[in-house]
């Protein structure tokens, strides 16, 4: 399904504050996953960090792939903000986006395995391969 300009990037402006905010203090799996993976360099894309898409601040967006990556804290270990994951997961989708979702932990101890699986997942969706 092909992203609606118009309808997903048109997202709430009262998030860019909030957004900001969180550009300026990334987790520690945040800024090793925006260091060891997610440059231009290395992907072939253009990913921006914290971005408001929808009614949502994604961690990661790149807008010519309609892929966004999530990198999840021990927060969203709680069944409760499991269930909203899922169903902002769902409406990212329904739009048009890609989701995938890392552990801190798995981008932490794993950064080999996640660069290989956004790997795939660009060369799925995009123009070819990358040099992750």
């Amino acid at each position: 399904m092909k992203v609606d300009r118009s309808i997903n990037f048109g997202y709430n402006k009262g998030l860019r504050k909030f957004a900001n905010k969180n550009r300026n203090s990334a987790t520690k799996a945040e800024a090793c996953l925006w260091k060891y993976a997610l440059s231009k360099k290395k992907t072939g894309y253009t990913f921006k960090r914290q971005r408001p898409v929808l009614n949502y601040i994604a961690d990661f967006m790149c807008q010519e792939l309609s892929l966004i990556i999530e990198v999840d804290g021990s927060s969203h270990d709680d069944l409760i903000v499991r269930m909203n994951d899922l169903n902002r997961q769902m409406r990212l989708e329904n739009a048009g986006f890609t989701v995938i979702r890392f552990s801190n932990e798995d981008v932490l101890k794993n950064m080999d395995e996640v660069r290989r699986v956004i790997s795939q997942v660009i060369t799925k969706l995009g123009r070819g391969s990358s040099s992750l």
